[in-house]
């Protein structure tokens, strides 16, 4: 097991603390040995957080990850990994497992949550031990190679919600912030971040990212920058309603699909 001290609520890549409780596209190209064209794309991350409630057995939490991750078969599928969540790091957020998954499109997403194997999944394994679930989806805003991530990266997980009534500017310094960190903090391995295109299923948060370590040593010593924290922290906390911040650890049961 991990043990990990004890840290502030406000963390890199990204996180805030209250006193009080459509977006760019940079085409990916992929260049495959059975073909001398490439094929371009804009890389679609999601990102659903789940709330098990508390009395479940065991097992059928076990029945859940293992039905998750089983969908990394299906063909739309570029990765997917699913286990308990690591920590978290927000007084508003309870979640206790989490999913990550890449498309090449959203059309590839769509036909994966249309599936009959995502669907039963849900409805037999998901739904009857959970209380709780939200999802984000955003369209990464580089290339975030490589796209599976290996057993035991380390993943932190920001949602945000923005006071209403901001203009796109607002936004788009928020955006810039969170682009900037990865070349201001060592042991950031990816970063990508973007604007939720899934209103009904986030609850108002409207901006995202995903930052990936190659483990949660390099997750912990991306924290010891406080000066920078406190820094990028006034430049966005007036713009905020809320945040949610969720750190994940690829579990070695996970897998990726070999798509790519």
């Amino acid at each position: 097991m991990l043990s990990v001290k004890p840290r502030p609520l406000f963390s890199l890549p990204f996180s805030v603390t209250f006193s009080s409780p459509k977006h760019s596209k940079r085409p990916f190209t992929l260049s495959t040995k059975s073909s001398k064209t490439s094929i371009t794309m804009s890389i679609i991350e999601h990102v659903v957080l789940f709330k098990v409630k508390d009395d479940t057995d065991q097992a059928k939490v076990n029945m859940m990850l293992n039905g998750l991750n089983g969908l990394v078969s299906l063909d739309p599928v570029v990765h997917l990994t699913a286990g308990p969540v690591f920590r978290t790091r927000s007084p508003i957020s309870n979640f206790t497992h989490m999913l990550h998954s890449r498309y090449k499109s959203k059309e590839d997403l769509n036909s994966y949550s249309a599936h009959p194997d995502h669907l039963r999944v849900v409805k037999e394994n998901v739904l009857p031990i959970c209380d709780d679930i939200m999802a984000v989806d955003w369209v990464a805003d580089n290339d975030p190679l490589p796209l599976s991530l290996p057993c035991n990266s380390a993943i932190k997980v920001t949602f945000l919600k923005l006071k209403e009534n901001l203009n796109n500017e607002v936004q788009g310094e928020i955006l810039g912030v969170i682009k900037g960190i990865k070349d201001n903090v060592s042991g950031i391995q990816q970063i990508t971040c973007g604007e939720n295109f899934s209103p009904a299923r986030a609850r108002g948060f409207s901006i995202a990212s995903v930052a990936v370590f190659n483990g949660v040593n390099e997750m912990e010593g991306s924290e010891e920058n406080e000066e920078y924290v406190n820094l990028q922290k006034q430049k966005v906390r007036d713009y905020l309603d809320g945040v949610i911040v969720v750190d994940y650890v690829v579990p070695s049961s996970s897998s990726s699909s070999s798509n790519l």
